[in-house]
């Protein structure tokens, strides 16, 4: 009988092993047909909306800027989380909630995140649970009612841009990713926070997103701010202060704690004015401080 139950443990143990194992994202990559990044134990995969041509005013809006939907993946014990934003025309926003609702998967917010952009873009957030490529192939069926590109574009053969954004990281004392025309911070709140009791890291969304694109001599900015309800108007004073337009307050999740608010932007101009707009602004909420601060 003593046999017997250590042979059951064991048993058990190797299947509590198995479920906690690190999954294997590449069978993910697979579905997709594209490489994704792994931050902690947080696996993302993007699909920027390159088949878009935007515009606010006379600013064209790359990708990288603005146009961006991306798939998060987390694994809890023997389930995988998964959140993420689409980024849609108008047009697409009815069938790709329709397919989300049909596939099981739940959808947390649909609204606007810039203003008086041409054509409308609407951004669709949405979760899930479950087998991590069983929810990869549901979210490509997703995509496929939509124009997002789904084959990685090849490496531009033109020379990469050098931008000096030195005044920009110095102010923020922050160093972002240089990508062409584009300067892209991720600012991680202090405390944790949880969405029906799990743990959801900055890399899932919850990091404020600032974004810059150089716009000739001048830059834009835009992005989110992740808040409490006490930071929301203390942000937008500060922003309004400097010129820098609020487009957007709402929520991205349903049971998230601490209850967060999603503050969303739009500048154009100088890049030291809207740098310390948005440092001002920072310095209104409970932000991990910078290493170089």
């Amino acid at each position: 009988m003593k046999k017997l139950s250590i042979l059951f443990f064991l048993i058990f143990c190797s299947f509590s092993f198995a479920a906690w194992q690190k999954p294997d994202w590449q069978m993910v990559e697979k579905v997709f047909g594209r490489k994704g990044t792994v931050q902690g134990d947080v696996f993302k995969i993007v699909f920027p909306r390159s088949d878009l041509r935007v515009k606010i005013d006379e600013v064209s809006i790359e990708p990288g800027l603005a146009l961006t939907s991306w798939i998060a993946l987390k694994q809890m014990g023997s389930q995988t989380m998964m959140m993420g934003d689409l980024v849609l025309l108008t047009s697409e926003t009815a069938p790709v909630m329709a397919k989300l609702v049909s596939s099981g998967l739940e959808v947390t917010g649909l609204h606007n995140h810039i203003l008086g952009e041409s054509p409308n873009i609407m951004y669709m957030h949405y979760n899930g649970q479950g087998d991590p490529v069983k929810l990869a192939e549901a979210m490509k069926t997703v995509l496929s009612l939509t124009g997002t590109p789904m084959i990685s574009p090849p490496p531009s053969s033109l020379p990469e841009t050098q931008i000096d954004w030195s005044k920009i990281e110095s102010i923020l004392s922050r160093t972002g990713q240089h990508k062409g025309n584009l300067l892209q911070l991720s600012v991680p709140r202090a405390e944790t926070i949880t969405e029906n009791g799990m743990n959801v890291p900055p890399s899932m969304g919850m990091a404020t997103a600032i974004n810059f694109q150089m716009v000739g001599e001048k830059v834009a900015t835009t992005g989110d701010f992740v808040l409490t309800a006490n930071e929301v108007n203390p942000v937008v004073k500060a922003l309004t202060k400097h010129g820098i337009a609020v487009t957007a307050i709402h929520n991205h999740m349903l049971h998230e704690s601490p209850r967060l608010f999603f503050l969303h932007f739009w500048g154009l101009g100088t890049a030291e004015k809207l740098t310390q707009g948005l440092k001002a602004a920072l310095d209104k909420t409970n932000s991990i401080k910078s290493k170089q601060s």
